[in-house]
């Protein structure tokens, strides 16, 4: 199948996929040469999803070849870990991001940078009119946010002038680098690692400057608990660095500066790349779809207009919870940009013991499964003939 891949591969790979699955009826496997590691299942159909993430859950782990590809720079984090681990992660993050200190720090610095960065910087471009990269400028935004949710630090990339920040910088090349050994013979990408050529030798020296950045973040937050007064408890940091760190491993022993730096890596990665892309191609939607942006502009003012008179000339631009629950339209726009484009096109599992999936695929130990979220939201089989691929084109 390797010629048909390297065809794929030559427009978008996503679509080829896309195609395939749909003639094969949502399920199909992919050979590759021997010595490469691209021999899978690749499946869109929801039934199959629905057993790999729920119904059998334990059995599809990320597995070993998942965990060796991206361990260099995940390390043990959420991304790459399974069973205990992954679960006391998750476990964590999720009651530390519905709480009430947690969320009201992600609103008020979300906040601070649109308004005191994020506005300012597209202001710019027009007053010069400069051509601005709009991906990057939503890079930069939800890197800066997710780094103060993460660490509790903020690394300033997004800034009149749009500078180049080292970790930033260091943290992007690492995670390309990561990225490519997914499309590299194992074998060939280990001895390159070995050899210090190519990629490897790139992935390397980010990580170093990733580490660099982590290791001074976490020794400084040391410090700064290990002084911290009872006086202080009511202003205490509420950033995931933080509250892990207050945290003890299943022995009562304080998690290792290590965990504590793979965790944080980890969320940043979560939450940098999935947030500005799926921004990225919401925006480039609205562009080609001027009647749906001037839905949302009309949601917006009639919002705006519900107003007492005295609010409506405080603060026109920010909005209350309680409004932006009102925007229908918006989250209904958001949704679709999200099915058509999602910020994980495919995702990974390995399977644990012989399986068999709802539609009748069967599937041996140790075969790895690549589930299709692009694909699945654009078959027709699933989302309706009304939403099929050609015509979601059009509509967006």
């Amino acid at each position: 199948m390797l010629p048909s891949l390297a065809s794929g591969l030559q427009g978008n790979m996503y679509e080829w996929i896309t195609d395939v699955i749909i003639r094969q009826n949502g399920t199909f496997r992919f050979k590759g040469p021997w010595f490469s590691s691209l021999n899978c299942v690749v499946t869109a159909d929801p039934r199959n999803l629905e057993h790999l993430l729920k119904t059998k859950f334990p059995n599809f782990p990320k597995g070993y070849y998942f965990r060796d590809t991206v361990r260099d720079l995940l390390g043990d984090g959420i991304f790459s870990a399974d069973d205990e681990t992954w679960l006391r992660q998750r476990k964590t993050a999720s009651i530390e991001f519905h709480s009430a200190k947690f969320r009201q720090m992600t609103t008020e610095s979300l906040l601070e940078l649109v308004h005191s960065r994020l506005l300012p910087v597209l202001e710019d471009s027009v007053n010069t009119s400069a051509f601005i990269d709009l991906q990057d400028i939503l890079l930069r935004l939800t890197f800066d946010n997710v780094c103060m949710i993460a660490f509790g630090v903020d690394p300033g990339c997004l800034r009149l002038g749009l500078p180049e920040i080292p970790f930033a910088k260091a943290f992007e090349d690492a995670t390309e680098a990561t990225v490519l050994r997914f499309v590299t013979p194992t074998c060939l990408w280990k001895i390159m690692r070995y050899l210090d050529l190519g990629n490897e030798k790139k992935l390397r020296k980010s990580i170093e400057g990733v580490d660099e950045f982590a290791e001074e973040v976490i020794r400084t937050r040391k410090k700064e608990l290990s002084v911290q007064t009872t006086d202080d408890i009511k202003t205490q940091r509420s950033d995931i660095l933080t509250v892990f760190m207050k945290l003890r491993d299943e022995n009562g022993e304080p998690y290792s500066d290590k965990f504590l730096r793979d965790i944080c890596v980890n969320f940043i990665l979560a939450g940098r790349d999935t947030s500005s892309v799926a921004l990225s191609w919401f925006f480039w939607l609205l562009d080609g779809n001027p009647a749906v942006e001037e839905k949302i502009l009309a949601e917006i003012c009639k919002i705006i207009g519900e107003r007492e008179e005295e609010k409506r000339k405080e603060s026109p631009l920010v909005f209350k919870p309680e409004e932006i629950k009102k925007m229908d339209y918006l989250q209904a726009a958001l949704s679709e940009a999200l099915r058509l484009y999602p910020s994980v096109p495919v995702d990974h599992k390995e399977v644990v013991e012989d399986d068999k999936f709802p539609d009748g695929t069967v599937i041996k130990k140790g075969t790895k499964v690549i589930y299709a979220i692009y694909a699945m939201g654009r078959n027709g089989r699933h989302m309706g003939k009304r939403l099929s691929r050609i015509q979601t084109r059009k509509m967006a």
